[in-house]
């Protein structure tokens, strides 16, 4: 075994030490045109082999140096990203979708180049979320330019709100939010949290690119709604018309008809910036965030405290939470800075205090007024208004739970997720002193899904989803 080994290793040398030799012979048996050597050159003429030597020469397969450097160009490229500078270049390395290029993309292409201060803003709210939006698409093999959708949903603002109710990064409406498990009461809103509506937004883009084999006609159908855009292939159909989504445009309302254009816009500015004037923030092309889980209650300003943040800061990794407190289990998970996620650990275990200072109050007569409330639990009206969201002028229907400050009694107490999950508000309006008549007004119930803090308003509503009851919005510019 030992001399076969050896004769094998000395044969492969041997070949090696040739291949130069043979190189050249197949070059100067090959058909080219006459070339005299130039006048004192160093290099004599190689004489041709015999034919009957060069018949016995392996084949030598002479593109194979040729696709062997393209493979591994293609290999180096098709990486996970990670080689590349910052986030930019990992999402131009997975552009998949085919390009369009027409008059509407021409537009929007330049209404964005025309802006660079939207750009720098809606950019520098992405540095936050935008790798690990990449990383998500990159684990599902789907194509990175998606990472750019929330541009047109929402400029990248998870607090974006719309007039037809639609929430976060990724402008999910209510129900569609529930078709996809995005749990939206009291205490929560998980349309707007980063993990939650991301994994939602892009199970969703595979689900329609799976329904309709193209992704042009699946960023159409997250628009439009996926029945809008199969009636419309069903009718070129039936016309023996094309229906690719240009062909299908004219049968779109224009919101729809712009959307993949804007897309395609944003897609040009990223893959070559300089070109549009344009100068993108530099994003490490590495996590900007890491998830803590918190299964026992803590009050939003002492988690914040707790990671050497600003309360805005925290609230812009943990948009999701609707009230105070965030209240813990098994699922409740909160994002912080890779580095504030470790002062944050720190510094939980040196705190020597209570972690929540809410709790819930159920109310049972419509004559709890917001006064008496705050007066029973040792705080101020406009403390109880701000904390549950309630409207001046309305009091508390029966029935309805709120935030108070924990008492003695319920010091130790977290609020269940069954409080949770079930908590419901309902208001009526307050009857002027003295006056009689004139019923009470009854407002919002539920308000599953209300900010904390004002929502930003996005003021155009999209179009029907589908002829159903869903209905999204168009992030204002």
């Amino acid at each position: 075994m030992h001399e076969k080994t050896t004769k094998s290793t000395a044969l492969a040398a041997l070949l090696l030490a040739l291949t130069p030799v043979i190189s050249q012979a197949l070059e100067a048996a090959a058909p080219t045109p006459t070339v005299s050597a130039p006048y004192g050159s160093a290099s004599p003429a190689l004489m041709p082999m015999a034919a009957a030597v060069t018949a016995k020469l392996p084949t030598l397969d002479l593109a194979a140096p040729l696709r062997t450097d393209k493979l591994l160009k293609m290999n180096a490229e098709s990486s996970d990203g990670m080689k590349e500078a910052d986030v930019w270049g990992h999402i131009r390395s997975g552009y998949a979708i085919p390009d369009i290029d027409n008059q509407l993309v021409l537009k929007h292409t330049t209404w964005y180049a025309t802006r660079p201060d939207y750009i720098a803003r809606t950019t520098a709210r992405a540095s936050r979320y935008i790798f690990h939006v990449v990383q998500e698409l990159e684990k599902r093999g789907m194509p990175t330019e998606l990472a750019l959708l929330p541009f047109i949903e929402s400029a990248f603002n998870p607090q974006a709100f719309s007039s037809a109710n639609a929430a976060g990064m990724w402008q999910f409406v209510p129900a569609t939010g529930r078709d996809f498990n995005l749990k939206q009461n009291m205490f929560k809103d998980e349309r707007r949290g980063v993990l939650a509506s991301t994994d939602a937004a892009l199970t969703y883009l595979q689900r329609l690119y799976d329904m309709f084999g193209d992704w042009q006609l699946a960023l159409a159908a997250y628009n439009w709604g996926e029945g809008s855009v199969q009636r419309a292939i069903k009718k070129n159909q039936a016309l023996g018309k094309p229906t690719d989504f240009e062909s299908l445009a004219e049968l779109m309302p224009a919101e729809t008809r712009n959307y993949v254009p804007k897309l395609q816009a944003v897609k040009n500015i990223i893959a070559n910036p300089g070109q549009y004037g344009i100068t993108l923030p530099l994003v490490d092309n590495q996590p900007y965030f890491t998830a803590i889980d918190k299964t026992s209650d803590i009050d939003m300003t002492i988690a914040a405290q707790l990671a050497e943040l600003s309360l805005d800061e925290f609230k812009a990794l943990n948009p999701q939470f609707n009230r105070p407190v965030i209240t813990g289990g098994d699922k409740t998970k909160i994002l912080l800075p890779q580095e504030n996620a470790k002062k944050f650990t720190s510094n939980l275990a040196q705190w020597g205090h209570a972690l929540s200072t809410w709790t819930t109050h159920k109310i049972t007569s419509a004559r709890e007024r917001i006064d008496t409330l705050a007066s029973r639990f040792g705080t101020t009206p406009d403390v109880l208004r701000q904390a549950n969201n309630i409207p001046q002028k309305t009091s508390l229907a029966a029935g309805s739970t709120i935030l108070v400050p924990r008492t003695s009694a319920s010091l130790n107490v977290d609020i269940t997720s069954e409080i949770a999950d079930n908590a419901t508000m309902a208001f009526v309006a307050e009857r002027p002193e003295g006056k009689h008549g004139g019923k009470g007004l009854k407002l919002a119930r539920g308000q599953r899904a209300s900010a904390s803090a004002a929502p930003i308003s996005l003021v155009k509503a999209r179009v029907a989803r589908g002829g159903a009851t869903h209905h999204r919005a168009k992030a204002q510019r």
